[in-house]
């Protein structure tokens, strides 16, 4: 996998799934030889002032960004928003206003997931959580170290060296807790079209972020986003495999978008993405995109 000197795509502990706080973040990307960063959070821009600082401090370019979730034709996506006025009110206030559904849903997914043939507790999910909202890699990471369910048939897959143990607790996510499985709680979210909108009169430039997991076998829906108002796509993740990769870095050319790169990287939630790491092999094309439509670098 390539290392890249640009990671657009981290999150910190403002993103209900996330481990670092924005210094941490910032220092480590430092280290990791990353010298154009953003942290783009879950709804949230809560991050940005103390990781902008911090960055200023050891002379590496801060891009204020979010990552918003958000619905078109009925498929939950992730739209991230670079350059945004992040000072303004907007972007926080969906943050409590997806904060909301997101407790409620919370112990809805406890009860979804009990009836999997687990006997969770509540203090159980607490102690991993630090605002009351359970994420499904929660779930995922409490059921793995309980120890009543070590030889649970359902949990095999995620135990070490097995199929899903890459990222054992957001694969648990993926497959119990998202769009259409067992465990999926629907929270409402935003229309793709109010997102680009939000994005746009802040200042902003949307782009969709790992397509290649959101828009599975509809790759063609992409054409219908731009067409919307969306400005680009995260062609290069740490998802990616090189196929995906170099399908939306033409498809990004042949729409004249911007495209970026981003490891989505979170920590302990998924331990084997990197700082810096998304198969991104066009580094010098990304710092010139980022000046064309950011005034960055």
């Amino acid at each position: 996998m390539n290392k890249s000197y640009i990671d657009l795509h981290i999150h910190s502990l403002y993103s209900d799934d996330g481990e670092f706080t924005p210094t941490q973040l910032v220092e480590m990307c430092y280290e990791a030889g990353v010298k154009i960063m953003a942290i783009a959070d879950h709804n949230w821009v809560k991050a940005i002032d103390e990781a902008k600082k911090k960055a200023g401090e050891l002379k590496m370019e801060y891009i204020p960004a979010i990552e918003i979730d958000c619905t078109y034709r009925g498929i939950n996506l992730h739209v991230l928003g670079y350059g945004i006025d992040y000072k303004n009110p907007a972007f926080n206030q969906l943050g409590e206003y997806i904060l909301k559904q997101e407790l409620n849903c919370s112990l809805k997914k406890l009860e979804l997931t009990n009836q999997l043939g687990f006997d969770l507790k509540k203090e159980q999910l607490d102690a991993l959580s630090s605002n009351g909202v359970y994420t499904g890699e929660m779930f995922g990471e409490a059921l793995l170290k309980d120890e009543r369910y070590f030889n649970h048939e359902l949990l095999k897959p995620y135990r070490k060296g097995e199929s899903r143990s890459d990222n054992p607790y957001v694969n648990f996510y993926w497959d119990y807790y998202a769009q259409g499985k067992p465990c999926y709680t629907e929270v409402k979210f935003p229309t793709l079209e109010d997102t680009i909108k939000l994005i746009n009169e802040h200042g902003g430039v949307a782009v969709l972020a790992h397509p290649g997991n959101n828009l599975k076998g509809q790759f063609e829906l992409l054409d219908e986003m731009v067409k919307l108002g969306l400005q680009g796509v995260e062609c290069f993740s740490s998802y990616h495999s090189e196929e995906v990769n170099r399908y939306f870095y033409n498809k990004a050319k042949e729409l004249n978008i911007l495209y970026t790169c981003g490891s989505d990287f979170h920590g302990k939630t998924k331990p084997s993405i990197k700082l810096g790491e998304h198969h991104s092999d066009v580094e010098e094309e990304i710092k010139d995109n980022l000046k064309k439509y950011l005034g960055i670098g």
